[in-house]
């Protein structure tokens, strides 16, 4: 079957799915997977498009800092303490908490850093005219209204509160906004350099967003990168599926298993020769690459 005649094919079925009513999610989620196997979107588009789905039905519960890991600032604090609690962690964002617990604002590190450097600084008063509001949202906000409200506000930060009224977490627009692009890494995350590392064992822990070019350097084969660019999107065709942690998979003469998943995406696999030979030998030929 030729592309265009795959491209047209798809067209129609994602047309019908827009003319016919009603129509399902899941009927949705399938034709654009059909899409994506025939080579007409590419594997990031694919996950893009299910994290929007998902963004439609997924609640601010299910992606929240919890509260016992929120840095805040206590009311209390002098700024001595405050400045160095912002330096050591690098949030640009605190809930500053009162005695009893409540929430009374939230300190934008660059706010802080601003009137410091303008002399602007001297007291507990003028640290407090600084203070933003704070904005409280339900667990069973949805995070599409939630976007939404980030967008219209400008805000970026909202705090959680559970049934009771009492702080449950914390969730950010970026927090949102990883569940359609994936994890935004900035300057203050550590990068990691090597993403192939020999295990004790003698296998590779390698990390599913290894370039696929550099994959196939490595160990010396020729996975074809036709519909992906990374090993991880590569296993996600293989398999059909999102990968799971415990999927397991031959190819290429390499045998892979998921060792770390998200509900979106693998992130690391386990990777050593197919035993079709001495597992020494093979794993000699490897390192002699």
């Amino acid at each position: 079957m030729s592309d265009s005649s795959n491209g047209s094919s798809w067209l129609e079925r994602l047309g019908k799915v827009f003319s016919d009513e009603p129509e399902s999610r899941e009927q949705l989620l399938e034709v654009i997977k059909d899409a994506q196997a025939e080579g007409i979107i590419d594997s990031d588009v694919l996950m893009m498009i299910e994290g929007v789905l998902n963004v439609s039905e997924a609640r601010a519960r299910d992606i929240m800092i919890p509260r016992m890991q929120i840095e805040v600032v206590d009311v209390e604090d002098s700024l001595d303490t405050i400045i160095s609690k912002m330096l050591v962690s690098s949030h640009s964002r605190y809930p500053v908490e009162a005695e009893s617990g409540e929430i009374v604002g939230v300190l934008l590190a660059k706010d802080v850093f601003r009137a410091v450097v303008k002399g602007e600084l001297t007291s507990k008063e003028e640290l407090e005219k600084i203070y933003r509001p704070a904005t409280f949202v339900p667990e069973s906000k949805r995070l599409n209204m939630l976007l939404h409200e980030f967008k219209a506000s400008r805000n970026h930060l909202a705090l959680v509160v559970d049934e009771y009224g009492e702080l449950a977490g914390l969730v950010t627009i970026e927090d949102v906004l990883e569940q359609i692009v994936g994890e935004i890494e900035d300057e203050h995350d550590e990068v990691e350099v090597d993403t192939i590392q020999k295990h004790l064992s003698g296998a590779y822990n390698v990390a599913a967003i290894t370039d696929l070019e550099d994959f196939n350097s490595f160990f010396n084969v020729e996975i074809p990168d036709d519909n992906s660019e990374t090993i991880g999107g590569v296993l996600a065709l293989e398999l059909g599926h999102v990968p799971v942690e415990g999927d397991e998979l031959e190819m290429h003469g390499l045998h892979f298993k998921v060792t770390k998943a998200s509900e979106r995406r693998a992130e690391m696999f386990q990777v050593k020769p197919v035993a079709t030979v001495p597992e020494e030998e093979a794993f000699l030929k490897v390192e002699n690459l």
